[in-house]
């Protein structure tokens, strides 16, 4: 009987772990194809990682702002040409389990660009909503 109830705790710890993992894994591998879509010039491809509502909120230089729209055109104003984009490079540096569906992810940013270099760090709120993870707030800076 104890040696059951060990196979079946074991069995209950590994498959919590996964599902940790897999939260994880899926929310890196959607930053990454962010990554890839803006080093293509593809600010539209880079924003399917963000939560397309009116609520997504984004906290940069000039101040807060909300909705998906407007950052997709403030993205537009701030990156209008491939110069001005550069190539992007990412690192994440903590990534924190809030709750089954919510990560707090910090890290830096780099764009290496002929408009000039410029980088910075990154704090996002992750959710996983009708099952696709999504930034819905971002602190960069």
């Amino acid at each position: 009987m104890k040696r059951f109830l060990f196979v079946i705790m074991a069995l209950a710890i590994s498959m919590a772990s996964y599902g940790i993992n897999k939260s994880e894994q899926a929310i890196r591998a959607m930053l990454t194809a962010q990554v890839t879509e803006w080093n293509k010039g593809n600010i539209e491809g880079y924003m399917h990682g963000y939560w397309e509502n009116d609520s997504l909120l984004f906290i940069g230089s000039k101040g807060s702002r909300y909705g998906y729209d407007v950052t997709l055109k403030k993205y537009k104003e701030a990156y209008p040409d491939l110069a001005h984009m550069g190539q992007l490079t990412s690192v994440i540096t903590r990534m924190e389990k809030l709750s089954g569906k919510c990560y707090f992810v910090v890290g830096t940013w780099a764009l290496k660009r002929s408009a000039g270099d410029v980088g910075g760090s990154y704090t996002l709120l992750i959710k996983k909503i009708k099952g696709q993870w999504v930034v819905v707030a971002d602190h960069s800076s």
